[in-house]
Parts: structure tokens; C-alpha cells; sequence
């Protein structure tokens, strides 16, 4: 599946902000499931400077500094990005106990060393907490492989929690969310992570996007969808090293060829689209306007509105003036 992914960030800010610097992971990853086809980033005013580096993570990371007074900030990431449905490497052991694979990330003096083991620790964003143990425990039944366990995690989150755009914010404590039982996918995705490395068990935050649906019979709406964040959780080998899986606690499901991998890290904090320092600018308001669609039906668009163009400019040159001429007097 081609994808068109379109991002745009609009800033505005009184008073005025003289100088910034901003980073920003807004380019989606290369990884098994995905190939990214193109990829343009266009910054509005002109940065004075900017670079692309990877992350600790591999993750495209933008930087830019802008050295001149400005009371808007525009930022557009558009993508197209080729997909197929994530498939496991033949190397990951979907039948391991859970209790097994804990076991394999306790400290021992010797032990082969695993980098997935930097997803078992808390983060900025993923405490633990007993609270996180207690609601997954009814999950991680004695024996049970962490696959099905995770699995079964997630649907279980998708039945208890209520999406609610109104009921957090950015900063909003995964616990406080568990609490609730309402967030948005960012806090699903925070408590699912919180709830697998409470177990002891390596989980990272996965951000991106998902094409989403309009109703039959009704146009898809530009700037409509939004960014999206699920969980990767780590499947070992039987003796060796394993692969990540994906699991969406938001829609009870796992991803597919639907879904666009734009960052990975330990949670939000690492991934954030942008982030930035500001002189000035004590003030502002954010809008974020996202586009998910096939890129084929981008093109039948264009293609259409060319041919609406080149029909109208027709019918205009075809038009004779109706007037009389003055008759003399």
C-alpha cells in the first residue's frame, strides 16, 4: 500500500519570538514493513540553520534554528511511504512463556546482554507502579506465552478504556489515566508499556499514523486525522536474539499495511513531533492538521481537478461577448 502522509504544524505566538531552535521526528523510519518512497520537510519562516541526524533510537531527527523575529511557525512533513503488513522474523518464539522471557531480562553475572533490555526500565513518561502489575496480572496467567498475553492485554484495554480527547493533556500521568480509564492513544499506549515493564518485560512506544475511513458515501477531509502512538513489544528467541510486535491498545488490534511507523523510542518523550527553545513568545496557540490517504486516490483528486480546470478554461475561451454596439446617433 502507498500512503500520502501530509503533517502541518502552525504556531502562533504573541508576543513576537526573536530566536529558536527547535527538533523534530517528523520522517518516517525505514524498517521491515515500510519503505519510505519521499520525504519533504518545509519550514516557514526560513530556518537560518538546519540538519538531519539519527536518534540513539535510528530515528530521523530534524534540527533547525531560526535567528530572526517571527510571530508564526509553520512546519509541513509531507511522506509517501510504501507498507505491507508487519510479519514476525522466524527467529522470535511466539510460544515462550512470558515468565520466561522475564527471567531472561533479570540481572545475572555473565548473562548474554539483550539491547532490548533498555525497554524494561521505567521512563519520563512509564513509571511502574503496583497499580500497573494489578490490572495486567488477569492477562499474564501462569504459563502463558507473552504473544497470547500481550494480545489479550490489549483487548482488554480497548473493552475498559473510553477514548476521550477532553479527559488529558500532554503531561497527564499514565496512572492518573489508569485510574480514569480514559486518555487518548498516547496515554493507552503509556499504560500498556507501563503494565508490560511492571512485569518486567521490554515494551516501547511506537509513534506514527493510521489511514482511517470516512463514512460511505462521504469525502475524506483534509487536515481531519491525527497522529497516532501504539506499543512494540519484544518477542525473544528461543536461545537467541527475537523481533518486535506491534499491538494497538486503542483499536484492539495489531498494526497492519494501514499503519505508518514514524518514530520508536522509550515513550512520548523521545519521539515527540516537535520540540523546541524559545526567546520571547510567552504565549501561544498550537494547530496541528494531519492527512492520511492512498496515494492513488491523491492522484485521482489531481486528476480530476485538472480536468474540472481544463473544462472551465474551455468553456471560458468558447464564450462570446453578448453586447450591441452603440448605434450612431
Amino acid at each position: 500500500m502507498l500512503l500520502h502522509v501530509t503533517h502541518e504544524t502552525r504556531y502562533a505566538y504573541a508576543p513576537a519570538v526573536e530566536t529558536a531552535q527547535h527538533l523534530a521526528h517528523l520522517k518516517p523510519i525505514a524498517c521491515a514493513s515500510q519503505r519510505l518512497v519521499n520525504h519533504a520537510l518545509t519550514i516557514e519562516p526560513a530556518p537560518a540553520q538546519r540538519s538531519e541526524s539519527p536518534d540513539v533510537y535510528g530515528n530521523a531527527r530534524a534540527f533547525f534554528a531560526l535567528d530572526s523575529t517571527h510571530d508564526e511557525l509553520v512546519v509541513t512533513a509531507e511522506s509517501v511511504v510504501e507498507t505491507a503488513v508487519p510479519q514476525l522474523s522466524p527467529a522470535a518464539d511466539r510460544a515462550l512463556p512470558w515468565e520466561a522471557v522475564r527471567e531472561r531480562f533479570r540481572y545475572a553475572k555473565g548473562a548474554a546482554f539483550d539491547p532490548a533490555c533498555e525497554f524494561v526500565f521505567p521512563s519520563t513518561y512509564v513509571p511502574r507502579h503496583e497499580d500497573f502489575a494489578a490490572y495486567a496480572r488477569p492477562s499474564f496467567v501462569p504459563g502463558r506465552p507473552l504473544f497470547d498475553a500481550a494480545m489479550d492485554l490489549t483487548l482488554r484495554m480497548h473493552r475498559d478504556f473510553v477514548y476521550d480527547a477532553e479527559s488529558t493533556e500532554i503531561n497527564t500521568p499514565a496512572i492518573e489515566a489508569l485510574a480514569q480509564r480514559k486518555g487518548v492513544c498516547q496515554d493507552f499506549a503509556h499504560i500498556m508499556i507501563a503494565c508490560l515493564r511492571t512485569m518486567g518485560l521490554p515494551a516501547r512506544y511506537v509513534s506514527g499514523y493510521l489511514l482511517t475511513q470516512p463514512p460511505p458515501g462521504e469525502p475524506r477531509l483534509v487536515g481531519a486525522d491525527a497522529s497516532h502512538a501504539w506499543v512494540s513489544v519484544y518477542l525473544p528467541g528461543t536461545e537467541g536474539p527475537g523481533d518486535w510486535s506491534g499491538f494497538d491498545p486503542t483499536n484492539g488490534r495489531q498494526p497492519g499495511a494501514d499503519y505508518v511507523m514514524l518514530a520508536i523510542g522509550r515513550d512520548y518523550a523521545d519521539v515527540s513531533p516537535m520540540r523546541g527553545v524559545l526567546h520571547g513568545g510567552a504565549r501561544h496557540t498550537l494547530d496541528v492538521r494531519v492527512t492520511v490517504q492512498p496515494l492513488e486516490e491523491l492522484r485521482e483528486e489531481a486528476a480530476r481537478a485538472a480536468q474540472s480546470q481544463s473544462q472551465s478554461q474551455s468553456q471560458s475561451q468558447n464564450q462570446t461577448p453578448n453586447h450591441r454596439d452603440k448605434e450612431p446617433s
